[in-house]
């Protein structure tokens, strides 16, 4: 066994990958960039060797610089984690050739599934249904819409090296084509240095599921089960889950089989992953599609080893140790249901923006102690309190997993985990992917990859709450208020020393008024008790009450002007809170409206100006791209909210853009 890991790698995967390491014995060693100088990998390995400044491309992304931290420590392997160099042949053979172990496929295995274009060649030839498609070298855009529409709309254009939801485009039409072709390989040469881009057929009402592959040096090579994986936004996985609600035993069979057999035609070992498209209309086990093979730890593996039991790193370090599996395929279980939510640092309240910045405050859900509880929670993460969201990296922050006997009961336990999930500074997804567990075609199974797009088409405003919720709230807000008043009076010259709190409360949430009396007896709203067992003292970020005898929820309380903001449940109500003699006056006072800011183009997030389309004095139309920036190695296309004449233009391309910076100004 290996006395020494390094992982070429930073954040939550290095953290993962440390915690194996360090139970099986191994020393560990972390590198890092000037950005990561602090960061939790840096502090739990055993040794640090730093890289060199922020950007990947002279850090993570430097092989030789990576090899020579490897040969200074005497680490003899080499665990690449996700993103960066774990799919780098060039990197597996150069590892071989420094006498250090890859933990990790081939260099073989890793040219050929690596390639987009030539793997789907591998797979057609060994059996594998592949999507229909055009797999050549496409010249320009022009070819590029002669050979879409030969195909026929809508189609999927996509970098020949990308992954992870970067150099995608779906197009519907020439138009499309004509926008996304060039961006797809800008995309595709800065984030994979190959601009190379093919056009397939996009399977309208898709599902994407994946099958787990886990291979030795002898020749065995199994598939743990699947991953459904249809939620996601941009191409970007969101929530992943094992098993499938959707795949059927006889389905799952016919899956991993053609998975084991294009992995073993490649000569493939240590774990990786056959990911599938799958119509959703056909249940015969039939209707599926190889789209692509990734060679390393997929972000989602948690889910898989929650319901097998593996350590998925654990088997890729012994593989390349070169020991043996020590499980056959009968030997492979689903044991319960997990769910994994990634956690983002973007702000689904403005078209899910990058948000950068501080991590003010980190407190993420304890976890719950391995193998006690019908309900386990996992949190994965490589940040801390008072760290910061760079713009330089990938913005997820942590992967919230859970696992419980049944699907159902593993949805509630991420709705009452988010919940208690704080996070603040840059903005998160919380209150989405709460969302997305309350949905009821989420909760039926009822999946497709457009699962966001279809039922979020005007973008995301807060999780819907019923009326029972809205009166909890109320009850929270008003027993808070009570509480402050309370601690007023006890400060000399605040209310008086003989004054009591206010015992009645109007509290308007929303268009809502709640009338609600806070006594010693209890809470009642509008007129009827509530059975609410809370505690609260001013400064409580976070309320835990308790609904009745067995229902339990968590907010997260701040002071607003007059009131009380309150988070839950996949979103942010505002409680105004007033005593009750004083509410009906609160009529009277004039409402502050908003600056009107369609003028102005302004840069909804930090990053780079690549592309200025406009300049002063042009006429534009509603709708019109005016300009593209960069963030986290995505273009973002700024468009025009209203027609008009550009007045004046701020900035220049290549500038670097602060988040609300005006871009250019309308008249």
């Amino acid at each position: 066994m290996f006395k020494k890991i390094l992982v070429a790698n930073r954040g939550e995967i290095a953290c993962r990958v440390f915690r194996t390491a360090k139970r099986m014995g191994i020393a560990t060693v972390a590198v890092y960039s000037d950005a990561d100088a602090r960061s939790p990998h840096v502090l739990m390995a055993d040794e640090a060797v730093r890289l060199g400044p922020a950007p990947a491309a002279e850090s993570y992304l430097r092989a030789d610089l990576i090899l020579l931290a490897a040969r200074e420590t005497g680490a003899d392997c080499i665990h690449p984690g996700y993103g960066f160099l774990s799919e780098r042949e060039s990197f597996a053979r150069a590892c071989a050739e420094a006498g250090i172990a890859f933990v990790g496929p081939p260099p073989g295995a890793i040219a050929a599934m690596g390639d987009k274009i030539e793997s789907k060649k591998l797979a057609k030839a060994a059996g594998v249904n592949v999507v229909p498609g055009y797999l050549g070298e496409i010249a320009d855009t022009d070819e590029a819409v002669r050979i879409a529409s030969d195909i026929g709309y809508p189609v999927m254009m996509k970098a020949s090296a990308g992954g992870g939801g970067k150099g995608m485009r779906l197009a519907w039409s020439e138009a499309d084509v004509r926008e996304g072709f060039e961006a797809t390989k800008r995309e595709g040469l800065a984030s994979f240095g190959d601009d190379r881009v093919f056009i397939e057929k996009f399977i309208e009402s898709p599902r994407h599921i994946e099958i787990q592959v886990l291979g030795d040096q002898h020749g065995n090579i199994l598939y743990l089960n699947e991953r459904e994986c249809s939620v996601q936004r941009r191409h970007q996985k969101v929530v992943e889950e094992a098993p499938s609600p959707f795949v059927t035993p006889v389905m799952r069979k016919a899956m991993g089989e053609q998975a084991v057999a294009l992995a073993r035609a490649v000569g493939y070992y240590s774990a990786g992953t056959v990911e599938l498209i799958v119509s959703g209309a056909d249940t015969s086990g039939q209707g599926f599609y190889f789209l692509e093979m990734n060679t390393r730890l997929q972000v989602e593996h948690p889910v898989t080893e929650e319901i097998t039991g593996l350590d998925l790193v654990e088997q890729m370090i012994r593989v390349a140790a070169g020991e043996p599996l020590g499980i056959t395929q009968d030997q492979v279980g689903i044991h319960g249901w997990s769910i994994e939510n990634r956690v983002y640092a973007e702000d689904p309240y403005r078209g899910f923006l990058p948000s950068i910045g501080r991590l003010v405050r980190y407190n993420p859900p304890s976890p719950s102690p391995e193998g006690e509880g019908l309900v386990r929670i996992r949190v994965d993460d490589g940040v801390a309190e008072g760290g910061e969201v760079s713009m330089f990296y990938d913005p997820m922050i942590a992967k919230l997993v859970t696992w419980a006997p049944t699907r159902e009961a593993a949805i509630d336990a991420q709705i009452a985990a988010l919940d208690a999930f704080e996070i603040e500074g840059p903005g998160t997804n919380i209150d989405f992917l709460s969302a997305l567990m309350q949905h009821p075609r989420f909760r039926e199974g009822a999946l497709t990859t457009g699962f966001i797009a279809e039922e979020y088409p005007d973008g995301f405003h807060g999780a819907p709450a019923d009326a029972a919720l809205l009166r909890t709230l109320a009850a929270i807000a008003a027993f808070a208020a009570t509480a402050q008043a309370d601690r007023a009076r006890r400060i000399d010259g605040q209310l008086g020393r003989r004054l009591p709190p206010p015992a009645a409360w109007v509290v308007r949430i929303g268009e809502r008024d709640h009338a609600v009396t806070v006594s010693t007896d209890g809470l009642s709203v509008d007129g009827e008790d509530l059975d609410l067992a809370l505690e609260y003292t001013p400064g409580d970020r976070m309320v835990e009450a308790e609904i009745g005898e067995d229902a339990h929820l968590s907010v997260r309380i701040a002071p607003v002007r007059a009131g009380f903001r309150l988070t839950t449940r996949g979103a942010s109500h505002v409680a105004r809170v007033l005593p009750a003699h004083a509410a009906p006056y609160a009529t009277h006072l004039i409402e502050k409206v908003p600056p009107d800011l369609s003028k102005f183009l302004i840069a909804p997030m930090p990053g780079l100006l690549v592309r200025l389309d406009v300049g002063a004095g042009d006429t534009v139309e509603a709708g019109q791209p005016l300009a593209v920036v960069e963030a986290m190695k995505m273009e973002n296309i700024l468009r025009a909210e209203k027609s008009g004449r550009v007045k004046a233009v701020s900035a220049a391309t290549g500038d670097s853009l602060a988040v609300d910076q005006v871009i250019l100004e309308l008249e």
